[in-house]
C-alpha cells in the first residue's frame, strides 16, 4: 500500500509539472526537487542594472541594485564573505573610443547590504575593460581588457594592414589589481607573443607551425574589425597558478602561466614553466598554429571557458576538467563541452604529442535531450557542473536555463523574464535576443555568504507570476524511505555515488566489517556524493544515512583493483 501511495505521488508530480510547464512562458518552467541539486541562482541579465538571486523556484531573495543608467559589463560574482564583485558599464556608449560587444568599464566590490566598496574604472581612448574577470583566494582582481595598437604598430608587428577596416586594432590583454592599493600588481598582454609569416622586414617573423606557443597576428576574425580576439571569458586556477581565455575568434582556449613577474610574463622565459608569457596550452582550432585544418576543430565561438572546482570536492570525477559552451557547433544547434587536457605537473607543461595539443576529443558532450536545437545561441551562454552531478546549462540569447542530471532528465528550466531589460509577463512569448543572459551559476544552500542572511521569498522578477506553481511541485512530493537512497555500483572500484531526496541534508558513514570507521560526511547535500574508493582494500563495507531523525544503511562491495 505504502508504494502505491508513493508511485501516485511521484505520478501526480510529474503531471503537475507537464500541465504547469505547458503554461508558464517566462520565468520558473519546470523544477524536480528532489532531482534538482538545491541552491540559490545568481543572475545578472543584460540590458538591466541590477544582479539577483533566485530561489529554485525562480522568486527573488535578494537584489543588488544598480542606477538604471548602468548595465552589466558583464559578470557578477559572490564571494563566502558576502561580497559582490561584478563588472559594469553605462548604458551609453555613443563616443566611446573603444566599444564592442562585451565591453565593460567599471569593476566594483559591494557588500551584502548594496553598500559600495570599492570601485575601479578602465574606459578611454587606448584601454577597456571587457567581459569578464576572476577573483583571486588573496582577494586581488584578474580581468581582461583591450588595449589600442596603432596602424603603424600593427604593420611593425607584422600584421597584413590592408585587412584592418579601422586602422587599427584592440588585442587583448590581463592585468591583475589589488583593491586594496589600487594598484596593476601583474599583467600580460597578447601583443608581446606574436609570430608571423607575412613580412620578414619586420618583428615577429618565423615559421607558425614551429611556434604554437604563439599567436599569429594574421589570424583571427575575417572582417577586419579591430576586436581582433574577442576573449570572452577569464578563469583562474589558484591550485594551478594558470589562466584561461577563451579566445572566440582563434576558436580556441589559451593557458598562460601566472607564477611569472610581470617583466617574465612579456617574455618567452620565467615563470615554473620557463616559456614566460608564451601560451602554455591552447585548444579547439590547431589551424591557428598550422598543425591542421578545418576538420579538426572542435571549438566554435565558444564561451565561458573553465575549470571544473567550484563547490566540488577534488574526488568529484569531473574535478579539475575543463568545461566551456560551444556556441556554433552546428548551424541551429549548440553543446555544452569536458575535456581533459593533457596536463604534467612534474614538468609544469601540456602535452603535445604529433604538434598538436591533446586531447584528441571531449569526455562528454551534453545536447538538450528532448531537441537539440532547444540548445541553440550564437554567443554569451555558460555551464556549470553542479555537485550531485548535475550540469546547469544557459542558452544565452535565449535566456533559457536548464538542469541535466547524469541520465539526460531536465529537472529544473528558467527563462529570464526580461523584455528589452523590462519584466516579461507569464504568457508572454520571448525571441531570440529579448532577454540575454550572459551566465547564471548556482550557489549551494550551505555557501558560507548565506549564513545569517534573510533568504525570504520577495517576489518575482516577471510580472503576473504564477505564484502556485512551485507550491503544486513541492507539495507532491514522496515523503523520505529507503528506496530514496541509493548506493552504486554495487560492486564498486574507484568511485562510489551515494544518491537521496535533493531537498535534505544528511550525515553519511562508512563503516568496515570490523565496525571501523571508514568515513565520514556531515551535513551533506544536493541529493549526490562521490567517495573516492580507489584506494580502499577490498572487502564489504556498510554505508550508513541519517536524515529527519532516521537512519538507513546499504551493504556495499569494494572489489579488488585492476
Amino acid at each position: 500500500m505504502k508504494r502505491n501511495v508513493l508511485l501516485l505521488l511521484f505520478v501526480l508530480s510529474l503531471f503537475s509539472t507537464t500541465i504547469f510547464a505547458q503554461n508558464n512562458t517566462v520565468g520558473l518552467l519546470s523544477y524536480d526537487p528532489v532531482k534538482a541539486f538545491d541552491g540559490y541562482n545568481l543572475l545578472f541579465p543584460h540590458n538591466q542594472p541590477n544582479v539577483y538571486l533566485l530561489n529554485n523556484c525562480g522568486e527573488i531573495v535578494h537584489t543588488w541594485a544598480d542606477d538604471a543608467n548602468f548595465r552589466p559589463g558583464n559578470v557578477a560574482i559572490l564571494t563566502e564573505e558576502g561580497l559582490l564583485y561584478k563588472g559594469k558599464r553605462d548604458a551609453s556608449v555613443a563616443g566611446d573610443a573603444i566599444w564592442a560587444g562585451g565591453g565593460g568599464a567599471i569593476l566594483e566590490i559591494r557588500d551584502w547590504d548594496n553598500n559600495l566598496i570599492w570601485s575601479f574604472e578602465m574606459n578611454d581612448d587606448q584601454f577597456r575593460l571587457h567581459h569578464d574577470f576572476a577573483v583571486t583566494e588573496e582577494g586581488t582582481i584578474i580581468a581582461l581588457a583591450w588595449e589600442l595598437k596603432t596602424l603603424e604598430e600593427c604593420y611593425q608587428a607584422g600584421r597584413d594592414t590592408t585587412t584592418l577596416a579601422q586602422d587599427e586594432l584592440w588585442p587583448d590583454w590581463v592585468f591583475e589589481i589589488d583593491p586594496a592599493t589600487d594598484e596593476i600588481i601583474w599583467e600580460w598582454h597578447a601583443w608581446d607573443h606574436l609570430v608571423q609569416d607575412f613580412n620578414e622586414e619586420v618583428d615577429n617573423f618565423g615559421v607558425i607551425a614551429d611556434h604554437p606557443e604563439l599567436i599569429n597576428v594574421n589570424y583571427g576574425r575575417v572582417d577586419g574589425h579591430p576586436d581582433w580576439m574577442h576573449a570572452n571569458s577569464l578563469d583562474y586556477s589558484d591550485e594551478l597558478k594558470q589562466i584561461m581565455l577563451s579566445v572566440p575568434y582563434f576558436d580556441e582556449i589559451w593557458i598562460i602561466d601566472h607564477t611569472t613577474t610581470t617583466e617574465e610574463a612579456a617574455s618567452h622565459n620565467g615563470g615554473f614553466g620557463g616559456r614566460g608569457g608564451d601560451l602554455m596550452f591552447r585548444w579547439g582550432n590547431p589551424l591557428t598554429y598550422q598543425a591542421g585544418d578545418t576538420i579538426d576543430q572542435q571549438l566554435f565561438f565558444q564561451h565561458d571557458a573553465h575549470w571544473v572546482d567550484d563547490f566540488l570536492e577534488p574526488n568529484h570525477p569531473l574535478y579539475g576538467k575543463i568545461a566551456l559552451f560551444n556556441n556554433r557547433v552546428g548551424a541551429d544547434f549548440s553543446t555544452a563541452n569536458i575535456l581533459t587536457p593533457d596536463w604534467d605537473m612534474y614538468n609544469w607543461r601540456y602535452g603535445i604529442p604529433n604538434g598538436t595539443f591533446s586531447p584528441a576529443d571531449f569526455d562528454l558532450t551534453y545536447t538538450h535531450p528532448v531537441d537539440p536545437t532547444n540548445l541553440w545561441s550564437t554567443g554569451l551562454s555558460s555551464v556549470q557542473v553542479l555537485p550531485n552531478g548535475n550540469t546547469l546549462i544557459t542558452s544565452g540569447r535565449f535566456g533559457y536555463t536548464f538542469e541535466l542530471t547524469p541520465d539526460d532528465e531536465i529537472v529544473w528550466e528558467y527563462k529570464t523574464p526580461l523584455v528589452g531589460g523590462s519584466p516579461a509577463s507569464q504568457g508572454d512569448t520571448l525571441v531570440v535576443n529579448n532577454n540575454l543572459t550572459f551566465r547564471m551559476k548556482r550557489y549551494p544552500v550551505d555557501f558560507a555568504a548565506f549564513d545569517g542572511q534573510d533568504l525570504s521569498p520577495q517576489g518575482w522578477i516577471e510580472l503576473e507570476p504564477d505564484a502556485t506553481f512551485c507550491d503544486m511541485l513541492t507539495s507532491t512530493m514522496a515523503p523520505m524511505d529507503e528506496a530514496n537512497f541509493k548506493v552504486f555500483p554495487n560492486p564498486a572500484s574507484d568511485f562510489l555515488t551515494i544518491e537521496w531526496d535533493g531537498m535534505m541534508y544528511v550525515d553519511l558513514e562508512v563503516f568496515d566489517m570490523t565496525g571501523r570507521k571508514f568515513a565520514s560526511f556531515a551535513q551533506c547535500n544536493g541529493g549526490r556524493k562521490f567517495i573516492d574508493t580507489a584506494r580502499w582494500p577490498a572487502g564489504v563495507y556498510l554505508v550508513s544515512f541519517v536524515a529527519e531523525g532516521n537512519w538507513y544503511s546499504r551493504k556495499v562491495i569494494i572489489g579488488d583493483k585492476q
